[in-house]
């Protein structure tokens, strides 16, 4: 089945955003000469955040202290039921859905707080898009592959493509990601876990002098799942 954020049984709660994809964590640390540090192959890491929530073709207003406004191309599952200390054996089964997820990153503001060792932060919160429809498990489920689906993902700006990825190529799964957020911390209803960006799915990844900079107000920013849809907003004017 399919929802829009609208027809959910239940309110949206808490967003925790993991760094499952290697490919975006390889590329992403060297533009910065790092490597990927061995702790991230150890367990599946990940940030509390709670930005106002975005739907399908909402304007999004930037932040005025940012001159590095980035998109990123993630897939979002929404927790069902509470659960706490969950097995990853049957940490799918509190899944109620999958939909697409832009996590709006403020870069300038973002290599500032992480240089400090603690975030991301300001550089986060002021924005999470989700969308265009919430679609049950059981409709993705011929296209599953190794820890995702065998489905394409991209995003475009103003109609020009910039991301391309595959949800299989995620490392760690979501059962994983669903199992180490639940340690001795409830999830409930309506919380949401993201993937964190999949490989090529941010400005950052790609490189600003590549792609013709950061966004820009009145940029259309158009991420999209094979088998959820396209989620789409506009930048509007900074400071809005």
């Amino acid at each position: 089945m399919r929802y829009t954020l609208a027809e959910l049984p239940f309110s949206l709660g808490t967003v925790r955003d993991f760094y499952a994809f290697e490919q975006h964590v390889r590329a992403a640390r060297a533009r910065r000469g790092l490597g990927v540090p061995p702790e991230w192959y150890a367990l599946p890491v990940f940030y509390f955040c709670a930005p106002p929530i975005y739907g399908h073709d909402d304007v999004i207003p930037p932040p005025s202290y940012t001159a590095e406004l980035d998109y990123e191309l993630e897939i979002a599952a929404i927790i069902g039921r509470e659960g706490v200390n969950i097995p990853v054996s049957e940490a799918e089964s509190y899944i109620f859905g999958y939909t697409v997820m832009n996590d709006w990153s403020a870069r300038d503001v973002q290599r500032v707080e992480m240089a400090v060792g603690l975030g991301p932060a300001k550089a986060k919160d002021f924005a999470l898009s989700l969308g265009p429809v919430v679609v049950t498990p059981d409709e993705l489920a011929a296209y599953r592959f190794k820890k995702g689906y065998a489905l394409r993902m991209s995003a475009r700006r103003n109609g020009v493509t910039l991301s391309l990825g595959l949800w299989a190529d995620i490392h760690w799964s979501f059962a994983e990601m669903i199992a180490r957020a639940s340690q001795a911390n409830p999830l409930k209803a309506g919380d949401v876990i993201g993937s964190g960006t999949v490989g090529t799915g941010c400005i950052l990844e790609l490189g600003p002098e590549s792609v013709g900079g950061w966004l820009q107000p009145g940029d259309v920013v158009e991420l999209d799942i094979e088998g959820i849809g396209t989620l789409r907003n506009v930048i509007g004017a900074k400071g809005d």
